[in-house]
C-alpha cells in the first residue's frame, strides 16, 4: 500500500505531461503561422507572376 501511495504522489507531482501539452500547443500555433505565411506569400507571388506575364 505504501508503494502505491508513493507512486500516486509521484504521478501527482510530475509536470512532464503538462509541459508536453504546452509544447504541443505551441508547436501547433507555430505550424498554423507558417502555413498562413506560405499561403499569403504564395498569393503575392502568383499576383507578381500574373503582372509580369501581362506586361510581356
Amino acid at each position: 500500500m505504501k508503494k502505491l501511495m508513493t507512486m500516486a504522489r509521484q504521478f501527482r507531482d510530475d509536470d512532464n505531461g503538462a509541459a508536453m501539452v504546452e509544447y504541443t500547443i505551441l508547436l501547433g500555433m507555430i505550424t498554423v503561422a507558417v502555413i498562413a505565411s506560405i499561403v499569403i506569400v504564395g498569393g503575392w507571388v502568383t499576383g507578381q507572376w500574373a503582372t509580369l506575364a501581362g506586361a510581356l
